[in-house]
């Protein structure tokens, strides 16, 4: 991306996970324009990156290859409008990581002829081992996705899907996931500590151990079954544990979750997602 400017609209997390991505990768600071309505926003971005920061959007994005909207859903329609004449003029391609707004509504607001790719990266993204899930519509070119591509690999593993629905998934598995895993550490610290663990230990522990398995799992074929059947032992500690979860039916319960979590992304995708 070094060699492209690049605009960034919203300077919240995940605008500046992005940034930092991108800055990791040798794009120049001077490579990239932020903009960004709050006055302390701009002036951390600038302090924090080097970068410039804009609070007008046109002005962030009028010689931009490359656009990526990072604002709340309910403001995508205010910030995007605006600079549709912008847009059908520069042409670049616009990345939207905006939760639950369809790429029919983006494609109004930008304009006939404007490229636009959605992205839902999750919060891993922060530290730059993110899990992003890309969908663009035919009428996207094979250069423009490689565009697209290039800037969400700042961040992390990147998939495309064969579907603007299956982002409702991706939503519910990695876009919500770190939360699952969260809860489950969260979980077995309190177990530990009620067996008689200081509180600090069982923390301790709880955080190696999920770091440790996913790192042990990243650094193989990731062949979570394996894996799992590689440390429950025949009439071992962990098989005794395993029962447990399958008498409550844990995997029934997993299952349940996270189409909970897809069906409410589809609910917010009506919400926010309509043209209007």
């Amino acid at each position: 991306m070094s060699e492209n400017h690049l605009a960034i609209l919203g300077g919240g997390n995940m605008g500046r996970a992005l940034i930092g991505g991108l800055l990791r990768r040798g794009t120049r600071p001077e490579h990239i324009r932020v903009g960004e309505h709050l006055e302390g926003a701009r002036a951390a971005l600038s302090r924090d990156f080097g970068i410039l920061a804009d609070e007008d959007n046109t002005a962030a994005v009028q010689t931009a290859s490359l656009v990526v909207i990072a604002v709340k859903p309910q403001d995508a329609r205010s910030v995007v409008e605006p600079l549709r004449a912008m847009l059908q003029r520069t042409r670049p391609v616009v990345v939207s990581i905006v939760a639950g707004v369809r790429l029919a509504a983006l494609q109004s607001w930008c304009g006939a002829g404007v490229a636009v790719v959605r992205a839902m990266p999750n919060r891993p993204a922060l530290i730059g081992m993110g899990a992003t899930g890309l969908y663009a519509p035919d009428s996207v070119t094979a250069a423009q996705r490689e565009t697209a591509q290039r800037a969400m690999q700042a961040v992390g593993e990147i998939v495309w899907l064969a579907s603007e629905e299956l982002l409702d998934v991706v939503t519910a598995l990695s876009g919500s996931g770190p939360a699952y895993f969260f809860l489950l550490a969260e979980l077995l610290t309190q177990a530990a500590v009620g067996l008689g663990l200081e509180p600090a230990t069982a923390q301790r522990l709880a955080l190696a151990t999920l770091q440790g398995s996913g790192q042990l799992a990243a650094s193989g074929d990731g062949d979570f079954v394996r894996l799992r059947k590689e440390v429950t032992s025949k009439g071992g500690t962990t098989e005794a544990a395993v029962r447990v979860f399958d008498a409550v039916d844990l995997r029934g319960i997993v299952a349940r979750a996270v189409d909970a979590a897809a069906v409410r992304s589809r609910e917010l995708a009506t919400q926010f997602g309509a043209e209007r």
